[in-house]
């Protein structure tokens, strides 16, 4: 070989012309990593922990999930969560569109390392056996607790295939044994939490649950199950403070919105409810409880309710302590509701005629205001107050309820106090009580607390 011009032997040039050509092959493929992932890097020890740690968005397909509907998809969302879970970074864990996850009965447990989504975008389903849950837990079935900074949001759909469950249940036919049935979605013990822009399909029971939870928003959902289904609340608050509810429509089997025990500072706004059974505060008081059961500060500003077995209530069991109190219904729109405005102080949902009690969950300060539409029953309000225990502080404004069906519309007192405002119909039957400037020191405050 010719030397030309340099001094490289002949091992040397075959180096390089070695090099050259594994170049030319290799060089289109990195061109192509280059392009879709910049930050690639070649094998090294430790490189898969680094990327690992440096993952923000965690697709539960990357973890073994088939997403055809048919397999068990548990494993891998559990694999994806712990490793989302674990980072010091805010992560996501994603539950990709067009796809349909069998995920059976999990338990989510917290607190994650930072804030962490939970992404929806296609379809997450229950399975369909309730034999799945022998020997575990029958109240439920995605139980998220201990979290904090947790939002679940994305758009898909949540099925819980209830209707098995339903076929079971003693509500249907009152020969079945009366079991528990699984919530849906329960999120017990979580602060911070955002739950949006889902649909919720078909609960085995209860759809979505807040347990002693604490800075709640809930918006721009779709609760949806047909009206014969048992049980099969929307949202269920329950022992939780500072809970928001606004901007979506629930048509289930039982109450649209259901608020009981301990629960307070909640704000329920632009919701469309129906059928279903209104929107409820209680039961309070069942079984005689030693313990007070108390909700308070709620405010309902802002519904359409259609076709449901009440509009807004209040209910609770004879025997009970504790009291509802500083709660008001305002702004709303009814349509064909049976039982528009009640206090049922003498609830009874029972196989059995309960028993007279001397003693009453207290019911006081509450107060409907703009409430208009049509009633599908004569009695358009009903109060039902205990003799023990009377209502006080009873406040209506501007309420209109005519019959759907033709006719006139009426009330029903007993033991309830309280004053009116505006025009009232059908006629307020109220006994005017002695608290009326207490009580209207608590409404100019309230609204004054609304305004800023």
């Amino acid at each position: 070989m010719k030397n030309l011009g340099c001094n490289c032997s002949s091992r040397t040039l075959i180096i390089i012309f070695i090099h050259i050509i594994i170049h030319i092959l290799v060089s289109p493929y990195l061109t192509y990593a280059e392009e879709f992932d910049p930050v690639i890097q070649l094998p090294h020890s430790g490189s898969n922990i680094t990327q690992t740690r440096s993952k923000r968005v965690f697709s539960v397909l990357d973890y073994g999930a088939r997403g055809d509907g048919h397999h068990n998809d548990t494993k891998a969302f559990l694999k994806a969560w712990k490793i989302a879970c674990s980072i010091s970074r805010s992560t996501k864990v994603v539950f990709p569109f067009g796809k349909t996850f069998l995920v059976y009965p999990t338990d989510i447990a917290g607190p994650c390392r930072s804030k962490i989504t939970l992404r929806i975008l296609g379809t997450i389903v229950a399975p369909q056996d309730p034999s799945v849950w022998n020997g575990l837990n029958q109240h439920k079935w995605l139980y998220f607790h201990g979290m904090n900074r947790l939002t679940v949001d994305g758009g898909g759909r949540i099925n819980g295939m209830g209707q098995e469950w339903w076929a079971r249940s003693c509500k249907t036919n009152s020969t079945n044994p009366c079991h528990p049935a699984p919530t849906a979605l329960t999120f017990h013990k979580c602060e911070n939490l955002n739950v949006r822009k889902l649909t919720m399909l078909n609960s085995q029971q209860m759809h979505i649950a807040f347990t002693d939870c604490a800075h709640v928003v809930a918006s721009h959902l779709k609760v949806l199950a047909p009206a014969f289904s048992p049980n099969t609340d929307g949202i269920h608050i329950s022992e939780s403070k500072g809970v928001e509810i606004k901007d979506s429509v629930i048509r289930t089997g039982d109450d649209c919105i259901s608020i009981v025990r301990n629960s307070s500072q909640v704000r329920i706004r632009d919701i469309s409810c129906g059928p279903g059974h209104g929107i409820s505060i209680g039961s309070l008081g069942k079984s005689e409880s030693e313990a007070w059961e108390k909700v308070q500060d709620v405010h309902v500003n802002g519904a359409y309710l259609y076709n449901t077995d009440n509009g807004v209530r209040i209910k609770t069991w004879q025997g009970g302590q504790g009291f509802a109190s500083k709660i008001t219904f305002q702004n709303i729109v009814m349509e064909n509701v049976s039982n528009p405005i009640i206090i049922d102080q003498y609830y009874c949902d029972s196989k059995h005629p309960c028993d007279n009690q001397t003693s009453a969950v207290r019911v006081e300060n509450i107060s409907f205001i703009d409430i208009k539409g049509t009633s599908a029953t004569e009695e358009a309000i009903k109060f039902a107050c205990s003799d023990s225990s009377p209502c006080e502080g009873l406040y209506l404004k501007n309420i209109f309820l005519e019959s759907c069906m033709g006719g006139n519309t009426s009330s029903y007192c007993w033991q309830a106090h309280g004053s009116t405002r505006g025009l009232v119909y059908p006629p307020t039957c109220l006994s005017r009580n002695h608290d009326f400037i207490r009580q209207k020191v608590w409404l100019d405050s309230n609204s004054a607390i609304d305004s800023i």
